[in-house]
């Protein structure tokens, strides 16, 4: 096994202009979320970014990034693009997606997304949860995608049933957080890219779905916590109090 882990970045963003560039504590979010990928300690770590500002700054802290081209629909398509530029010769057999939004991502949770792929010798894709403990978050407009899983007897891994924006499913027990952190097998990340939107994708506005409709094993593991996305200006403040360096007495 030879994962890479893949951080798709670029500066347009509704609510949050330029957030890669952002500052923390003196360094750009998005080497504040490549140090993160590295802490986990899964593999070779590469910026896949839509813009040279974002391959400048991540360079200048002593990592590594790759140019690709802006207008990709999704993160996903933006890592294939990096995926081939960085490793045309297919040394790296698993790849990770980690979003560049998530300066304060436990390596736990990067790690946990390789294990429930790589444990299932047919699985596709793998990717992390957490239940849901906020009334606030169940709502289809609170933004907090959810995936039905089929669990395993001891709760850790489970089979993905479905994605959806709304509370599912219905009736008593637990409802889990999808956390957006994939991984692929290397053909599978082909496959996807290839595919077209499905029915249900463009219904739910989820890409994860176009893999279950095709019919892709999508293995789920499930983790404590749910890391922080930047998304808003409020988001950015609480990142830097998270990230705020501990002074001795």
């Amino acid at each position: 096994m030879k994962p890479i882990v893949l951080i798709p970045a670029r500066m347009a963003s509704s609510r949050l202009p330029g957030k890669p560039l952002a500052d923390i504590h003196g360094e750009p979010m998005i080497v504040q979320v490549w140090r993160r990928a590295l802490e986990a300690d899964a593999g070779r770590v590469v910026v896949a970014a839509g813009e040279a500002e974002i391959v400048d700054a991540v360079t200048a802290a002593g990592g590594e990034a790759v140019l690709t081209a802006p207008g990709h629909p999704s993160g996903t398509d933006r890592i294939h693009e990096a995926l081939g530029a960085v490793d045309p010769d297919g040394v790296h057999d698993i790849i990770v997606n980690v979003q560049g939004d998530l300066p304060v991502l436990e390596p736990k949770t990067v790690r946990a997304a390789i294990e429930a792929l790589v444990r299932i010798p047919d699985a596709a894709m793998g990717t992390v949860t957490c239940p849901i403990e906020t009334p606030d978050d169940l709502p289809a407009t609170s933004g907090v995608n959810k995936v039905v899983a089929a669990w395993e007897p001891d709760g850790r891994f489970g089979r993905a049933l479905y994605f959806s924006r709304t509370a599912v499913p219905w009736g008593e027990g637990e409802v889990f957080h999808h956390i957006g952190i994939y991984t692929y097998r290397r053909a599978a990340l082909e496959r996807f890219v290839a595919l077209p939107p499905s029915p249900l994708e463009l219904r739910e506005r989820l890409e994860q779905l176009r893999a279950l409709e095709a019919g892709m094993r999508i293995e789920v593991g499930r983790v404590d916590t749910v890391p922080l996305g930047v998304d808003t200006p409020a988001q950015l403040e609480q990142a830097r109090r998270l990230l705020a360096p501990v002074h001795p007495e």
